[in-house]
């Protein structure tokens, strides 16, 4: 549509929203995973088991809260960009095995579908690169 095709002229700012959305949001989920100290990493790191990894769960939940809350900051500079893609995306196949393995409303296909949803995007992210408002910028 030729009204909008001005727009492609953007699609560094378009970047930079979707780093500061999604950084926000990881921030948001996994600040409160960090500092709730050991008892909530070993419920969060139990999660691995549906992946086929049974041991130092309390290790897991805090790699996977610093993946969230650290990841989400480094998004939204832009720093690390490629790698902190990787990290959500293998930390997202958790949480989508994790609910594919629940009952109930959290449980199913409709439980990991928002998982499954912010892999994708973070898989596409770590091809298309961070953009040019980035300090990984080229």
């Amino acid at each position: 549509m030729a009204l909008f095709s001005t727009l492609a002229k953007y699609k560094n700012f378009g970047l930079l929203v979707i780093r500061v959305g999604l950084g926000i949001m990881f921030i948001w989920h996994g600040y409160p995973m960090l500092i709730g100290g050991p008892k909530m990493w070993g419920e969060v790191g139990s999660a691995t088991r549906y992946i086929g990894i049974h041991f130092l769960p309390v290790v897991w939940g805090l790699l996977a809260a610093l993946t969230q809350a650290v990841g989400g900051v480094l998004l939204i500079l832009g720093l690390a960009f490629r790698p902190v893609c990787l990290l959500l995306v293998i930390n997202l196949i958790v949480a989508v095995m994790f609910h594919l393995h629940q009952s109930g409303d959290s449980g199913g296909l409709g439980g990991a579908a928002h998982a499954i949803e912010d892999a994708v995007v973070f898989a596409g992210l770590f091809f298309i690169g961070p953009g040019s408002y980035s300090v990984d910028k080229k």
